[in-house]
């Protein structure tokens, strides 16, 4: 069975929106190196919609180096309630999202990895379906929406697999639910 992993930028406060305002200044060769690894073993996105047009926009005018051409190369899923048609290597998830994720991880391949946050993420967090958190912990405090933020969602217990700690403050903790 895929494993399926999530992967989110927040804030010390627990922003999650707009990472692209606060996280760039971040970004070095740990970042970097941290991202590649992670990306080792992964052969497919799962995106919501919102997330999916960001970085449709932002990744496929760049190109270059083997981390960027392998992630615009990699399939992606959408699920969307709106979108009617993707581009970008990408297909919409048929039906419902969270029946389309646990039977795409039952397909044969390697893992599978999700960016972004929202009412997807509440969705595969209900529904069990997340096997591996990277929560990247920004040292910067911003406004913005957090992670879940008034959307009702059940107490989720959570072991930590470990730490990462980068000398530009970003901590990861990589967490999975508890069994």
């Amino acid at each position: 069975m895929r494993k399926l992993i999530e992967s989110t930028f927040m804030t010390l406060n627990g922003a999650i929106d707009n990472p692209q305002n606060w996280s760039t200044p971040y970004w070095d060769d740990e970042h970097s190196a941290y991202s590649v690894a992670l990306m080792d073993g992964v052969d497919a996105q799962v995106l919501g919609r919102a997330t999916y047009e960001a970085f449709a926009e932002a990744w496929s005018q760049r190109s270059g180096d083997p981390y960027t051409d392998a992630f615009n190369a990699m399939p992606k899923y959408v699920a969307s309630r709106t979108l009617k048609e993707t581009t970008w290597n990408a297909q919409l998830l048929e039906g419902d999202a969270a029946e389309a994720v646990a039977r795409l991880k039952q397909t044969e391949g390697g893992n599978l990895i999700k960016f972004g946050t929202g009412s997807f993420s509440k969705t595969l967090l209900e529904n069990k379906l997340v096997d591996e958190y990277h929560f990247w912990i920004f040292p910067v405090v911003a406004d913005g929406e957090t992670m879940f933020q008034g959307q009702g969602v059940d107490v989720t217990h959570l072991d930590l697999l470990g730490t990462t700690t980068f000398k530009s403050g970003i901590v990861v903790h990589k967490l999975a639910p508890k069994a």
